[in-house]
C-alpha cells in the first residue's frame, strides 16, 4: 500500500520511506533553524528514538513543555513564543512538533502566529494525533475548561506517520485514538467497522494500514472542505457532546478527567441514540455499537445535575450558529446529517440510555 498523500499545502508519508522524504524535503526548505517542540513524556521517551528515525546531524534547539491537556493555553504559547524569540527563531525558522495531540495542536498555532507564520512540522506519536489532531490543519488552545476556542486553520508542510512511536505509550493513549479511528468508520462505512474489531496494537502490519485508512477519510473529506464550511462537519460526529463531557471533567475537582478518546465514545454513544431517535439509525446497530464502545470504554455515571452542566456547555460548541446547538447524526453507517437541532429532553434520554444500558460484548 503506497502510503503518501502529497497536496499543495501538505505532504503525508506513512511509508518505508517517510524518513528520507522528510529529510529531503527539510532540505528544500532549508530552514534558519530548527525547533522541537516536546511535552516532557515525549521528550522522555520519544526525543532519542525521533533522532535515530530522522537521522537531523545539525544541531536543533528543544522546547519542552509540560504535558497535559490543561496546559493547552494561551499561556503556554506566551512561553513558546518568547523561548523562540530568546533563541533567535526568525521567519524562515521551522518548528518541529513531536508529540501527541496537545502538543501539534498547540505548536501549529504557535508556529502559524510567531513572526506572522513559520513553517512546521508535525511528527504524531499518539494513535490519536496520527488519525486526528496532526491532520487536517486544524491548530489551538483551550479557553479555561473550553475546548479549541482560540485557533487558526493552517497546515504543517509535513505529516510522518510512524506506528514505531506507538511502543512509547499506555493502552489508555491507544484506547484513547482508537475511539476516532471507530468515529471515522461509522461516517465512512461499515466495512472499516468491521475492520477495527480486529484491531490489534501488536500486529504492527494490520495496525499501519488501519492508520493509514483513517487517515484517508480524514484527508478526503478535509480536502473538500478545508474551512469547515459543511462537509467537514461530519468529523464532529460525537464531538459536540463529547467535548462537552471532557471539559466538564477537566474542570470539575470531584471528577477524574477523562482523555479525549475516553470522552469521544461517550459522546459516539449518545449521537448514535439521538440519531436512532432523530434520523432512522437501525436500533440494532445502535446496540452492538454501545456494547463494543461499552466494552472498550470505561463506563461513567454522571448524575442530573452533570448531564444539565453537560448540556450548558454546549452554547460553546464552534458549531453553533446564532445561539442554536447543532449536531452531526447518522442515518447510517456513511450517511450523515449536518446540523440538526436536538432537545435537551432528548438529550437527556440519550444519558439515561448509556448509564443502564447492559453490556455483554467480550473485550478487545
Amino acid at each position: 500500500m503506497e502510503k503518501q498523500i502529497v497536496t499543495q499545502h501538505t505532504a503525508i508519508y506513512s511509508n518505508e520511506n517517510s524518513w528520507s522524504l522528510l529529510k529531503s524535503g527539510l532540505v528544500k526548505l532549508n530552514p534558519t533553524k530548527v525547533f522541537i517542540l516536546m511535552d516532557t513524556n515525549t521528550h522522555e521517551h520519544c526525543y532519542e528514538l525521533f533522532l535515530e528515525c530522522a537521522g537531523i546531524k545539525n544541531s536543533v534547539e528543544t522546547v519542552i513543555i509540560p504535558s497535559g491537556e490543561i496546559n493547552k493555553t494561551i499561556y503556554t504559547c506566551m512561553d513558546i513564543w518568547t523561548t523562540l524569540s530568546e533563541k533567535g527563531a526568525d521567519r524562515s525558522s521551522l518548528l518541529i512538533n513531536l508529540g501527541g495531540g496537545v502538543v501539534t495542536d498547540l505548536g501549529g498555532f504557535v508556529a502559524s502566529t510567531f513572526k506572522r507564520g513559520i513553517a512546521f512540522v508535525n511528527i504524531p506519536t499518539s494513535l490519536l494525533a496520527m488519525v486526528d489532531a496532526s491532520l487536517g490543519g486544524k491548530n489551538g488552545v483551550d479557553l479555561g475548561m473550553l475546548k479549541n476556542q482560540v485557533g487558526v486553520v493552517n497546515n504543517p508542510r509535513f505529516v510522518i506517520v510512524d506506528p514505531v512511536f506507538l511502543n512509547t505509550l499506555p493502552k489508555q493513549e491507544i484506547i484513547s485514538g482508537y475511539a476516532e479511528m471507530l468515529k471515522h468508520a461509522l461516517i465512512d462505512s461499515e466495512d472499516y467497522w468491521k475492520d477495527l474489531q480486529d484491531f490489534d496494537i501488536f500486529d504492527v502490519k494490520n495496525t499501519s494500514n488501519l492508520i493509514w485508512k483513517s487517515i484517508k477519510i480524514k484527508n478526503n473529506i478535509v480536502t473538500q472542505d478545508p474551512k469547515e464550511l459543511g462537509t467537514r462537519k461530519v468529523l464532529n460526529f460525537g464531538h459536540t457532546l463529547g467535548h462537552a463531557i471532557e471539559s466538564y471533567c477537566l474542570d470539575n475537582t470531584s471528577r477524574a478527567t477523562l482523555l479525549h478518546g475516553e470522552a469521544i465514545a461517550i459522546g459516539i454513544v449518545l449521537a448514535t441514540y439521538i440519531s436512532s431517535n432523530l434520523v432512522g439509525f437501525d436500533k440494532n446497530k445502535l446496540g452492538y455499537i454501545t456494547a463494543f464502545l461499552l466494552t472498550n470504554f470505561k463506563k461513567q455515571t454522571f448524575s442530573k445535575q452533570d448531564i444539565e452542566s453537560i448540556i450548558a456547555l454546549l452554547k460553546h460548541d464552534k458549531k453553533n450558529k446564532a445561539g442554536t446547538v447543532l449536531f452531526v447524526l447518522l442515518e447510517d453507517f456513511g450517511k450523515t446529517h449536518i446540523n440538526k437541532e436536538v432537545s435537551n429532553s432528548l438529550i437527556q434520554k440519550a444519558f439515561n440510555y448509556y448509564m443502564k444500558f447492559k453490556n455483554t460484548t467480550q473485550k478487545l
